[in-house]
């Protein structure tokens, strides 16, 4: 969901001018004559521009349509049920992001390209057609739904491959296991394995999670250094690690359905690691700066929700309330903190973040808490909740796509590729 081994430039200008460089290669310019319209599109020339614009669209229309669907309303739209609205929030949004993400971090890694003109429209399409699918019948969704993140994964597995970009492998490996938590939720809602549909959506929440930890720890600190003169943020490659493997170990206990105990012990250490983790990152000093401190509170709702986990393994709270904080929280915090910051850095655009930006951010974390209240209540309460988390949630991503659309739509300002 974040670029990882980002190359920065030594330039010390203002606005974070390093961070500019992030997923940005210089070429020359292919004479527009010789490449078809779809080709020379501009929504088409790099990952993050589609699979940015569907991911916002998607997110402000499903989490209402779901709404509308709990309350009584749009009762034709039989498929659009709790297991619909999961499985398409993270297998839909959060995955065309990661999507997006990385083919735009891909190119910078290695320098060659990662889909783009008609393939990556042909890709985007074949997105668009799982989500009709999803809302059609579970079978057809099957078959539409699960052709793309296999067929999205192997160019990244062959531009990493031949330029021998080991490092980053692991992130093929991890797409791979969100494929089979997909295989194994299609398979349970069409009856072919009986094991609950919630199980394998709850893994692939918590697959997304570890590649969050992974990747924000080479990140945040990084952007964080750059824009606060004076600020050095601590990091350690050992406990770095350390992190990273409590934090998988916590995930397979949950996934592996072991004893309470042991599953609210292994949560309850990975929100610690975590929580010190982010401490060494100087959150308090990005306050000023809505570009970062987005990035810092979002990623702390991850030991938040793995101590929430805990409580939840022996039964203080419900699965959903832990869960809804990790995917609202850290997941869509650090979705709508980077799709804004990567898509003013690629389309050459300063760093520079303005009122709309701000209130994206605060809506969403407006959205988590209301979100996490509504989980922990009932009755009206928890209606109310769900109606002010749907409307934040909604409206972040309906200000993202006023603004950020005509940048999605349009060719760099500086004349580049991408």
């Amino acid at each position: 969901m974040l670029p990882i081994d980002i190359k920065y430039c030594n330039c010390k200008q203002e606005n974070e001018e390093a961070d500019m460089a992030i997923l940005t290669i210089e070429e020359p310019h292919q004479p527009a004559s010789s490449r078809s319209n779809l080709d020379n599109h501009p929504l088409f020339r790099l990952g993050f521009r589609p699979f940015y614009f569907l991911s916002a669209v998607f997110a402000a229309v499903s989490v209402p349509l779901w709404l509308a669907r709990y309350f009584g309303h749009a009762i034709s739209l039989e498929q659009v049920d709790l297991n619909w609205h999961v499985h398409e929030m993270v297998f839909g949004f959060a995955i065309a992001v990661i999507i997006g993400f990385l083919y735009t971090a891909g190119r910078n890694w290695t320098g060659l390209w990662t889909p783009r003109g008609k393939h990556l429209a042909a890709l985007a399409g074949l997105w668009i057609a799982g989500r009709f699918a999803m809302l059609v019948s579970p079978e057809i969704g099957a078959v539409t739904d699960l052709a793309f993140l296999p067929l999205a994964t192997w160019p990244l597995y062959q531009v990493l491959r031949k330029s021998n970009n080991r490092r980053n492998m692991f992130l093929v490996v991890l797409l791979a296991l969100l494929t089979a938590a997909n295989a194994v939720y299609h398979a349970a809602a069409n009856g072919l394995l009986q094991v609950s549909t919630l199980w394998p959506l709850e893994s692939a929440i918590l697959v997304i999670v570890l590649i969050e930890s992974v990747i924000a720890g080479r990140i945040i600190p990084n952007f964080t250094a750059n824009a606060v003169p004076g600020v050095k943020p601590v990091t350690d490659a050992r406990r770095d690690k350390i992190v990273i493997g409590v934090t998988a170990l916590a995930s397979l206990a949950w996934i592996a359905q072991l004893p309470a105990v042991l599953v609210a012990s292994l949560a309850l250490a990975a929100a610690v690691s975590q929580l010190i983790r982010l401490g060494g990152w100087k959150s308090l000093a990005t306050l000023q700066n809505p570009l970062l401190w987005i990035l810092h509170v979002s990623y702390a709702w991850i030991p938040l929700g793995f101590a929430l986990l805990a409580l939840a393994a022996i039964g203080v709270i419900s699965n959903s309330a832990a869960f809804h904080v990790m995917a609202i929280g850290s997941m869509g915090g650090l979705v709508i903190g980077m799709i804004t910051r990567t898509a003013l850095g690629h389309t050459g655009r300063m760093l520079n973040s303005g009122k709309m930006e701000t209130w994206m951010y605060v809506l969403v974390q407006l959205g988590v808490i209301a979100r996490f209240l509504a989980a922990v209540q009932g009755g009206e309460w928890r209606n109310a909740g769900l109606v002010v988390a749907a409307a934040s949630w909604s409206g972040a991503f309906i200000l993202y796509l006023i603004k950020y659309v005509p940048y999605l739509t349009a060719a760099r300002i500086d004349g580049k590729e991408g």
